[in-house]
């Protein structure tokens, strides 16, 4: 084992290496010693044998996604379950490369200790308020010391778990809602469509020729573009609809209450607003899919049918808005 390898193993944060179907390859001994696992007992095995349902379902909805368009993830909050089947949070990095062909995933974990330690002050000042009561009148001035104390540490857990929720839900690079996030608010729309009949659009909206730009002015200048087509999508949105980025130079808006024509007019309001921002490397289009909430739909056919639009108006020149009910005429 050469000395990277011995530092690899012992590094103060955990070290995952995972196939493309989720099978664990190589584990470091940090993670191991702190999950109480043996080596034998995770390699081979599929890492969502330590997950509950609910991060299974993260882990799917955004980690392999994240993984598939970009090569990588960063700062994705998932708890573990270790040898006594008690949580753990970490903080996931993963980053996906080819090794003599063969496709890998190294996942590097860093436990949320902080997060941990305060709630465990949490619980011993809380012990020490019942200790003071008992005390009675020699502990007043303690008691309303530990009052105080309660009060911060409260204070910062709750604006911890706020940031860690934001961070959850929001695309590091454009500061628009994530994929996941979109998701969320799709199945609630769809949920409030079937109750009350109000129609909705889905729209997908696409940087034309985005390769271009990365492989002409490079990622850095490509990374700008994303975060200004993010900011005009911002601008020019209503304050009911909901923007998100689903990857790549990948766009969605959720438009309340909107029939097809009505979206196909935003759509196409957007789509003027970009060919008049002033962009760092010239002109900018995009094209985008349209499509409208009906019956039979779910979360999964309704962006399917939006991504058939999108597809119509790339074969059809780029720079222009179709709908998908235009396609199927």
């Amino acid at each position: 084992m050469t000395k990277m390898d011995e530092r690899l193993k012992y590094a103060p944060c955990g070290y995952v290496s995972i196939t493309h179907e989720g099978i664990v390859t190589d584990v470091n001994q940090t993670f191991l010693d702190l999950m109480g696992y043996a080596a034998e007992e995770l390699l081979h095995k599929h890492l969502e044998s330590i997950m509950s349902t609910a991060n299974k379902l993260i882990f799917h909805s955004y980690f392999y996604p994240q993984i598939n368009l970009n090569g990588r993830v960063e700062e994705l909050f998932i708890s573990l379950k270790d040898k006594q089947k008690q949580t753990v949070p970490f903080i996931l990095n993963g980053r996906r490369f080819e090794d003599d062909g063969v496709e890998v995933i190294d996942c590097v974990l860093v436990q949320m200790k902080k997060r941990i330690d305060y709630e465990q002050e949490l619980r011993t000042a809380k012990k020490q308020i019942e200790d003071a009561y008992r005390q009675k009148e020699q502990a007043l001035a303690k008691l309303e010391q530990i009052h105080k104390e309660i009060e911060r540490k409260q204070s910062e857990l709750m604006e911890m778990n706020a940031m860690l929720v934001e961070l959850s839900v929001t695309d590091k690079l454009t500061g628009l809602k994530n994929r996941r996030y979109f998701q969320e608010k799709l199945d609630e729309q769809l949920h409030r469509y079937h109750e009350s009949g109000q129609a909705f659009s889905l729209v997908i909206i696409d940087i034309d020729h985005f390769k271009q730009v990365n492989d002409t002015w490079g990622h850095q200048m490509g990374d700008e573009v994303l975060e200004k087509l993010a900011k005009t999508l911002t601008i020019h949105a209503r304050s009911e609809d909901t923007a998100a980025r689903l990857g790549g130079e990948e766009f969605v808006l959720i438009l309340p209450h909107t029939d097809a024509a009505q979206s196909s007019k935003i759509a196409e309001r957007l789509r003027i607003a970009v060919i008049e921002t002033v962009w760092p490397i010239g002109s900018i289009t995009v094209s985008s899919g349209i499509a409208t909430v009906n019956p039979d739909d779910s979360g999964a056919s309704l962006l399917k049918k939006a991504d058939e639009a999108l597809y119509a108006s790339k074969e059809n020149g780029r720079n222009r808005v179709t709908h998908i009910e235009d396609v199927k005429r």
